[in-house]
């Protein structure tokens, strides 16, 4: 018996189930996509049986990308909800600390110490000791602004 002898919707079927264990061996979000397609083919073949090896191929690449692009949608639409939202954004993390002026910002530029380190800033003229927010953060500068009168 070869490879030839065999049902071609048998071959896809196995495909999909190959793809869809190594789903969940390796999650990833991708390959039960390609198990998808691999089982609509299956289908195919099995109503199809003398639909010639190259239009299967064109059928699961088709059903391939149309599959990805319907996952991607989907994952867009449900995004995962996290405690951390800004774990992978370190800037993000900046906005709302409090710095305080180590050098006189003057004409709208300073430094400011915020943890253990030193920052440029951008921000209202202000005197050494003056404590300020971070609003924003642009390209390793903080943007910084006054405290508001609740803080």
């Amino acid at each position: 018996m070869t490879i030839a002898d065999i049902d071609p919707a048998a071959l896809w079927l196995a495909a999909g189930l190959a793809l869809g264990i190594a789903e969940l061996l390796v999650p990833g979000v991708f390959l039960i996509f390609l198990a998808i397609a691999a089982g609509v083919t299956a289908l195919t073949a099995w109503a199809i049986p003398e639909l010639p090896v190259g239009l299967q191929l064109a059928e699961f690449a088709v059903w391939s990308v149309a599959c990805v692009m319907i996952g991607r949608r989907w994952y867009r639409d449900f995004p995962v909800e996290s405690d951390a939202p800004v774990l992978n954004a370190p800037t993000l993390r900046l906005r709302g600390q409090i710095v305080t002026v180590t050098t006189p910002i003057i004409g709208g530029e300073g430094r400011a110490r915020l943890g253990d380190g030193e920052w440029p800033v951008r921000g209202p003229d202000a005197n050494i000791g003056t404590r300020l927010r971070v609003a924003h953060v642009d390209s390793g500068i903080l943007l910084v602004e006054p405290i508001g009168n609740g803080d």
